[in-house]
């Protein structure tokens, strides 16, 4: 019964703790949207990737770093308590949250895994200017320009995107690519996949994961853009050219990739546009693109739950306070 009870504590307080923080962050976001909008894109979308992953964060860190030594530590191993029907409901959904997570990763891998081995042995490799990862060419229904892969990422181009863009519209399309690169898009792109199931659906989580795509597009847009006004004209002209390419009906079908068209509806191609045009009117808009903002609140909204816990983990009058708590829970 010991053992049951903590596991059951453990995820009943995970679910909780994930459920609160989630709430929090989509109403903080709502507070600071409006006044972050004068920072380039870049920066909203390491703010909305942090409020994104923060309740997992926090919910684990309190789990493993609170919950579990205040249990071992205060709870007698020969308690009578049992486990009651709402604790082990909350558990159940727990568990059932994190397997979804756990099984929705896996799944997301190996589609991409099975694409990628598809996708290598139809291509060939090819150099382009200003790419530094491994570069293939191949011949696709879907106008793909794609990075595919977090770890080794490849960069795919599609015959039809290379012989219909000029060289100065690859050149911004590369661009945009590279930009997904060094923001490491496709890792916070797996990271959101798992943290959409990891333990509470819920429509402000995504509504953030929505905001964050569309945030990360506009900001490997503006990176592609930043360096004068006809780079921004060339990267609306690509965008424009891609995406009539796309076949009616069709959908980027990689799990794990930075497509430049990807699976935006129309008004997602004609806000995207739009903004190029503005920045390329606009010298302050284009100044403003790529200067980099030291991200220190998103930095420490990471980085504090770990000083906390190492400053209390072996607190004993911290730890006894939350056994305590942990027993009224139980009994209520």
């Amino acid at each position: 019964m010991y053992e049951l009870l903590g596991i059951s504590l453990g995820l009943a307080a995970l679910l909780t703790v994930n459920a609160v923080t989630s709430f929090a962050c989509a109403g903080l976001w709502r507070l600071i949207r409006a006044p972050l909008q004068r920072c380039s894109a870049r920066t909203r979308a390491e703010f909305l990737f942090t409020f994104r992953v923060a309740p997992l964060l926090l919910s684990t860190m309190f789990v493993a770093g609170f919950l579990i030594p205040a249990y071992l530590l205060h709870e007698p191993y020969g308690t009578n308590e049992a486990v009651s029907g709402k604790l082990a409901t909350l558990a159940v959904l727990s568990a059932t949250g994190v397997l979804l997570a756990v099984s929705r990763g896996v799944r997301s891998w190996l589609a991409t895994r099975r694409l990628l081995k598809a996708w290598l042995n139809a291509a060939t490799p090819i150099t382009l200017s200003g790419v530094a990862i491994p570069t293939f060419k191949l011949t696709h229904a879907f106008p793909v320009l794609a990075v595919v892969g977090t770890l080794r990422p490849r960069l795919f181009v599609s015959n039809q995107v290379l012989s219909t863009l000029t060289q100065d519209e690859l050149h911004s399309a590369i661009a945009h690519e590279v930009a997904h690169l060094s923001a490491r898009d496709n890792l916070k792109r797996s990271l959101l996949r798992a943290c959409a199931d990891a333990l509470l659906m819920i429509p402000c989580g995504r509504s953030l994961d929505r905001a964050w795509a569309e945030t990360a597009e506009s900001a490997a847009d503006e990176y592609a853009a930043r360096t004068s006004s006809s780079a921004a004209v060339n990267m609306a002209a690509a965008l424009v050219k891609v995406a009539r390419m796309v076949p009616q009906g069709s959908r980027a079908v990689v799990p794990v990739a930075a497509f430049l068209v990807g699976n935006e509806e129309d008004r997602g191609i004609k806000a995207r546009v739009r903004r190029l045009l503005e920045i390329a009117a606009n010298q302050e808009m284009r100044d403003r693109t790529f200067v980099r903002h030291r991200l220190l609140l998103p930095l420490a909204l990471l980085v504090m739950p770990f000083a906390i816990v190492a400053v209390h983990h072996t607190n004993s009058e911290v730890l006894a306070s939350l056994h305590l708590l942990i027993e009224r829970a139980v009994h209520f």
